[in-house]
């Protein structure tokens, strides 16, 4: 389990970055109007984020409970540029406000779209797509500069030394 819960934030990573490519084709299909292609994109993508959301939740369990790292999650690195937190951050903060509706709104789309309740499907749609959209993208974002541009410090009291957190 200590690897594949290693493995998380970057399968986490794809798993956004697949959910941005099928949102982006969901928007072009319906654009040209080709229905039922764009209804199992859509599909796809919500099915995408919640085994994205599956996959967070249990890497913040494992790093709370197993490594017994605060809030399970890891701090942005004090070693980093203080323009690359104040950037980090500005980020995050609205990608974690607008991440907790995405479910909800994106349910709610469903919903209406499966109902053909096509006036009340546009209308919450045209809300769920660049709140989903931009938390698909920041999402991966979040994970270059975490794990990425300033990579979690090597050594750990908890884990072996050279094994990331």
């Amino acid at each position: 389990m200590n690897d594949l819960a290693l493995l998380l934030p970057h399968i986490n990573a794809g798993l956004n970055a697949l959910a941005t490519v099928l949102l982006i084709a969901g928007l072009l299909l319906i654009k040209q109007r080709r229905e039922a292609a764009h209804k199992w994109a859509m599909l796809a993508c919500f099915a995408v984020s919640v085994l994205f959301l599956a996959c967070y939740l249990t890497h913040h369990y494992y790093l709370k409970y197993h490594l017994h790292l605060p809030y399970g999650s890891r701090a942005f690195p004090a070693t980093a540029p203080a323009a690359a937190r104040v950037i980090y951050f500005a980020i995050l903060i609205p990608h974690v406000i607008l991440a907790a509706a995405v479910p909800f709104l994106a349910l709610a789309s469903i919903y209406f779209g499966f109902r053909d309740q096509r006036v009340a499907h546009r209308r919450v749609s045209k809300v769920t797509f660049p709140i989903w959209l931009f938390v698909s993208v920041t999402g991966v974002l979040v994970y270059l500069m975490l794990y990425q541009l300033f990579p979690p410090v090597e050594v750990s009291a908890t884990l072996p030394i050279g094994v990331p957190l």
